[in-house]
């Protein structure tokens, strides 16, 4: 999935190989579990069948397999770096890039994150934990219905698989080849809570929001819509409501919590809710949060149900990733203009 992602997004990008300087060339990529499902299949070999494992088990399961592979597809000799941040891995990896970008490390960086978690183990330790959505009595259409993030019946999350791939250029460098671009990644910020592992904190998601409009060089006000990390989860959501009414004054801008529809994907999830981000703010329109029919009264956020909300005068997008562990990332996209 990280191959098929990265290709699709240097093709988008229109670039040629004598157009781009392989040692200014960078990888900053994010996955929280690595794969998987290998080593599901390396458990079962050992202790269920009692058998030899594969030799490539150990380099198809470190999360930064995909790291290489794109390093090996590309010939990319710049910085290829993995990213292990839970829940923010893809977002922290988009941020860390573009501070690459900045300090004149690189010209080119491709950068995203991938998950592939869908094994029984991971599902059975994810179930473990009960963060997880009932299936049951739910209606025949269960899977709209199951991640109901923000709502008052919110009961967890649906684990998903996918990947995003972005290519991130310095504008200078851009100019140089000809190249057109939708938008701007203007604003970076990341902390951590450092007050426990699975509880967020509401103050450290604020501090990593205001970082990333320091860096933006925005007010809380020129934002016009948000990209909740919204997980459908009873802390997870009224710890999020919190920050967002700390940071937008007690009143947030038009929010969509995407994981309703494709899922919790971990550590691609940052990066897949970015390119909704990029979507939201060319298109000047809020996508709508699905499965929730009734808003918690008590989070008092402008959640975006139903139908998509028009946004004409939409010019910047903040997309917020939070994770386990305590690691908090924010990226702010802007139109070039």
């Amino acid at each position: 999935m990280a191959l098929l992602a990265a290709e699709a997004a240097t093709t988008q990008a229109a670039w040629s190989a004598d157009q781009i300087d392989p040692f200014r060339l960078g990888i900053y990529w994010g996955s929280g579990m690595g794969g998987a499902a290998t080593f599901d299949a390396v458990c079962r070999a050992v202790y269920a069948e009692h058998r030899r494992i594969r030799p490539t088990s150990v380099v198809t399961a470190m999360p930064n397999a995909p790291v290489a592979e794109l390093a090996l597809r590309f010939s990319a000799r710049g910085a290829a770096l993995g990213f292990a941040c839970a829940c923010a891995s893809g977002a922290v990896a988009i941020g860390e890039a573009l501070r690459a970008l900045r300090a004149g490390q690189l010209d080119v960086a491709i950068v995203g994150g991938s998950e592939a978690l869908l094994s029984p183990g991971v599902i059975g330790a994810w179930q473990a934990m009960r963060v997880l959505a009932p299936v049951t009595g739910l209606p025949a259409d269960a899977a709209r219905h199951a991640c109901r993030p923000f709502a008052a019946d919110r009961a967890g999350f649906a684990l998903g698989e996918g990947a995003a791939a972005l290519v991130l250029e310095t504008t200078e460098h851009a100019r140089a080849r000809g190249a057109r671009w939708e938008a701007v990644i203007s604003g970076y910020g990341s902390t951590c809570d450092a007050s426990h592992i699975t509880q967020p904190d509401p103050e450290g998601q604020a501090r990593a929001m205001q970082a990333a409009l320091r860096d933006a060089g925005l007010s809380a006000a020129e934002i016009g819509h948000v990209n909740a990390h919204g997980t459908a989860t009873t802390a997870g959501d009224a710890a999020e409501a919190e920050s967002l009414r700390r940071v937008f004054a007690g009143a947030p801008p038009a929010v969509t919590a995407t994981k309703a529809v494709m899922g919790h994907l971990l550590g691609a999830g940052g990066a897949v809710e970015l390119v909704a981000a990029l979507r939201a703010l060319t298109r000047r329109s809020a996508p709508p949060t699905g499965g929730v029919d009734t808003l918690d009264p008590r989070l008092d956020i402008d959640l975006v149900r139903g139908q998509p909300r028009a946004l004409p005068g939409l010019r910047h997008v903040m997309s917020n990733s939070f994770a386990f562990g305590g690691t908090n990332a924010v990226l702010i996209v802007s139109r070039p203009d």
